[in-house]
């Protein structure tokens, strides 16, 4: 078998075979096939694809290229959240405790952010003390212990994700669907999930710009989890503008300290909802998806998903006095109030201009050596369909680098469009993709 005749074949559009998936993925990660290979059949799956069989041989392909996390010493269903990532999206933070308190083991593996979308570590790490390195066997004890823990990928999970990706970077071949829904499955079964609940991101600050993109993506992802084994569902969620009022690490942290409280964004609150519903339903916790929200409900109005929070932080040796004294986490030196320049309605805000904005502050990384300002970022205080006057205050930005407020006020000046009339509110959830359907709403 060699690497030329499986490139061949796929660039001529034939079907490859798992064994032909197999050696060509084994061989790059081994260094056996050089990046020119690679950026060739990188190439070749972008014009000509690769069906759901393929797809799914790829994922495991990838999947058994590196350490696999083993779960199963945690009694129960155990289920993971993917985010494909937005701006101001603190869905972890809330759902994990929440959904645990519920009944669901949690744990999750998470990652740092870039550019303008947020990295769940970075807003823990926002919390005083807080460890989101604890081992394998500490990983797991939390979670038979409390029922949740929040944790950083181990180095040598899923290496051939890491050497491709890398590599279509710079080759122009980001943009394909099995090799985008290859890479997100590949990390979420290698890390050891029974169940997964995605929460596929479509609009301006997502990474599938419409909806229709983002349906197929989800399509793609749910036959992927449910050939190699796992009960997956993927909820299209709308990124046309911020997730809650809140973009950067303790700003974040403190959003969803007030959403577990019952007092955060409207928005937030029901996407988590929405979620939880799901997780409470393929973990076996509840007859439907339905009665696992109405679960969900309960759990926050009784107080447990907040005590759930206070002792994740505290079982991660974070200071869990925050829940009470936020003054403790991180603060910026300098605010700056953003006021509007026009009259009208917001008809949106641009995701991607503003967490740019937070991002230019100190909030994210431009590359993954910069450093972050857990203080920095944006709180907004208008929202699409909201009534602005002249004058009015739209946001707030906060950071340790004065010099760098100037641009990102002007960036996110730039993100606000203004309407003269009331528009439609972009969705928050346009539909839901199971292996037995599809619904949009």
């Amino acid at each position: 078998m060699r690497a030329y005749d499986i490139i061949a074949k796929k660039r001529n559009g034939d079907k490859l075979s798992k064994e032909e998936i197999y050696f060509f993925i084994n061989g790059y990660t081994k260094g056996n096939i050089p990046d020119y290979q690679a950026s060739a059949l990188c190439m070749a799956i972008y014009f000509q694809g690769l069906d759901a069989e393929e797809t799914a041989h790829l994922t495991m392909a990838m999947v058994e290229s590196g350490d696999q996390i083993d779960l199963s010493a945690i009694s129960g269903v155990k289920a993971d959240k993917h985010s494909t990532g937005g701006v101001g999206d603190t869905t972890t933070i809330v759902l994990g405790p929440w959904a645990a308190a519920a009944g669901a083991p949690m744990a999750k593996m998470s990652g740092r952010g870039l550019g303008h979308t947020g990295g769940t570590l970075d807003k823990l790490e926002a919390i005083p003390g807080f460890e989101i390195e604890i081992g394998s066997d500490r990983f797991v004890q939390s979670v038979n212990d409390i029922g949740v823990a929040v944790v950083g990928q181990t180095g040598n999970l899923v290496p051939a994700d890491k050497m491709l990706y890398a590599l279509r970077d710079v080759t122009a071949t980001v943009e394909s669907m099995p090799l985008i829904a290859s890479s997100i499955m590949s990390k979420k079964i290698a890390s050891g999930a029974d169940a997964i609940v995605l929460d596929v991101k479509a609009g301006d600050g997502a990474f599938m710009k419409t909806v229709d993109d983002a349906f197929a993506l989800a399509r793609s992802l749910v036959s992927i989890g449910e050939m190699v084994g796992r009960k997956t569902v993927a909820v299209i969620t709308g990124m046309d503008q911020p997730l809650g009022y809140a973009i950067g690490n303790t700003l974040e942290v403190e959003e969803a300290i007030a959403a577990l409280k019952g007092e955060g964004p409207e928005d937030l609150h029901q996407l988590c909802v929405v979620l939880g519903g799901h997780i409470l339903h393929l973990s076996g916790i509840t007859e439907s998806a339905a009665a696992g929200e109405k679960r969900m409900l309960e759990v926050l109005e009784s107080g447990q998903a907040l005590e759930k929070l206070k002792q994740m932080i505290n079982n991660q040796h974070g200071d869990s006095s925050i829940i009470e004294q936020p003054n403790k986490l991180p603060h910026a030196k300098h605010e700056k109030v953003v006021v509007a320049q026009t009259a009208g309605f917001v008809a949106r805000i641009e995701a991607e201009k503003t967490g740019i904005a937070a991002m230019i502050m100190g909030a994210g990384r431009e590359t993954k050596d910069d450093t972050i300002d857990y203080g920095a970022g944006i709180v907004l205080h208008k929202k699409a369909g909201d009534a602005v006057q002249i004058g009015d205050q739209l946001a707030t930005l906060y950071s340790d680098r004065e010099e760098t407020m100037q641009q990102a006020e002007a960036m996110l000046l730039s993100a606000y469009h203004m309407s003269d009339q009331l528009v439609d509110v972009p969705p928050l959830i346009y539909g839901i993709v199971t292996a037995q359907e599809e619904k949009r709403f």
